[in-house]
């Protein structure tokens, strides 16, 4: 692999130096430790020393890489755009790195905005290293796109907290040594049937918790998958923690579990164009050397077709993700101070890049043949390694919810105060 193929340079409009710089760092050369590597524990240490790649996951005020002049006074501020080209670079060399960068951002966002002063002191610094690894805690066998109706329970006892419940599919579980724990505080009983959000009174009885993976009454069971990711199953029985561990305000755990999700969502995206990239360049690669027929494949004029859709696909891909990326990174703050919510611009972005993917490397099978389904061919690997950004961090079917949402209210608070909504009579 000669170059990466990242969105900083063909789509400049949307990046700024510091990206270019960045880009220049990410070369085949740099992440060659990655490639192919298995051990899930050494690419994740790895990744904070020598390569530092853990320091676009926190922000500048807290020690992480600068994220330029625009969000200078926000202590929570990354820069999404620095995530697309880290996460596109690591999605073309080694989809298990992206994974694991990934959830090291979803297990440590939830400090960099709720975490008490000591909480980030204790936390932050080895995050960026890569000597702490973290968790994101939310999924449970009966919660997973409907949060609210999650059953995992944190009762106050004395002056603490005692968890009991279960979560599954949580990435890094083998690797972590803190999850961001989101369990019921609240009488309220768990919401079924509501919207994308967890609409009803469910989500204002979460609460986030910051525990030790090897806490008392914690217990990891690793999950076998279709691609060789470090995912498991946590079980809490009894797990006391003390009030000093709950990240922010007791009820407040919905909203920082949508601000954390918010925040990297746009970055799947990212991550399946790099693996995109990197089929559609496997494609070219074997028709041109591959003859049938008396000729290369790539002369075959349905050959041409697929490799154009793919890549018109691709560009198209890009472009959402890029635009997504620069309007969070650019917008102005709302009236808290917080980072602005680019919801539909990234659930837009999100599910395009994702099916488009899906679609481009399952192409790409196609036109390696008999070898696209040889397990251990780069194709085959991509084929596996894709599916899931289909589900995580919110399915397509949910952020065609969202994009609904929000194309729909945008539509309402356009419309003039005298004129009766579409369809009713005025």
């Amino acid at each position: 692999m000669t170059k990466l193929a990242l969105s900083s340079v063909d789509l400049p409009v949307f990046f700024e130096e510091r990206h270019a710089a960045l880009a220049a760092r990410l070369t085949p050369e740099a992440l060659a430790p990655l490639a192919g590597a298995s051990d899930a524990a050494d690419v994740a240490r790895r990744m904070g020393e020598p390569l530092g790649l853990y320091a676009h996951l926190v922000p500048e005020a807290l020690g992480g890489a600068p994220a330029g002049a625009g969000h200078a006074a926000d202590r929570a501020a990354i820069d999404v755009r620095s995530l697309v080209l880290v996460r596109e670079a690591l999605g073309q060399v080694s989809p298990l790195a992206d994974a694991i960068f990934a959830v090291q951002g979803l297990g440590s966002y939830p400090v960099v905005l709720a975490g008490s002063d000591a909480q980030r002191r204790a936390i932050l610094p080895d995050v960026l290293s890569g000597r702490r690894i973290g968790a994101f805690a939310l999924t449970e066998p009966e919660a997973g796109s409907d949060v609210a109706s999650l059953r995992t329970e944190a009762r106050r006892e004395g002056d603490g907290w005692v968890l009991d419940g279960e979560k599954v599919l949580i990435s890094n579980v083998p690797l972590a040594h803190h999850l961001v724990v989101f369990a019921r505080t609240g009488s309220a009983a768990p919401q079924h049937g509501g919207d994308a959000g967890g609409r009803g009174a469910g989500r204002a009885a979460i609460t986030a918790f910051l525990v030790d993976s090897g806490a008392p009454g914690v217990s990891a069971e690793p999950l076998p998958m279709s691609v060789p990711h470090p995912i498991g199953r946590l079980r809490f029985e009894g797990c006391r923690v003390p009030d000093s561990a709950r990240l922010g305000e007791v009820g407040g755990g919905f909203k920082l579990a949508m601000q954390t999700l918010d925040a990297f969502r746009i970055s799947v995206g990212a991550a399946a164009n790099g693996m995109a990239a990197r089929a559609l360049r496997e494609a070219i690669a074997h028709v041109t050397r591959r003859r049938q027929f008396g000729a290369p494949l790539s002369e075959q004029q349905m050959v041409r077709a697929y490799l154009a859709e793919m890549a018109t696909e691709l560009d198209a891909a890009r472009l959402l993700v890029a635009r997504a990326a620069h309007k969070r990174d650019t917008a102005p703050e709302d009236a808290g101070g917080a980072a602005a919510r680019v919801s539909t611009e990234a659930a837009m972005a999100k599910m395009f890049a994702t099916e488009a993917a899906q679609r481009i490397i399952d192409r790409a099978v196609q036109l390696h043949g008999g070898m696209g389904v040889i397990e251990g061919t780069e194709v085959e690997r991509l084929y596996r390694e894709i599916r899931p950004l289909r589900i995580y961090e919110g399915t397509t079917e949910i952020q065609k919810l969202i994009i609904a949402k929000g194309i729909l209210e945008r539509a309402a608070a356009e419309r003039p105060a005298d004129e009766p909504p579409p369809g009713r009579a005025p």
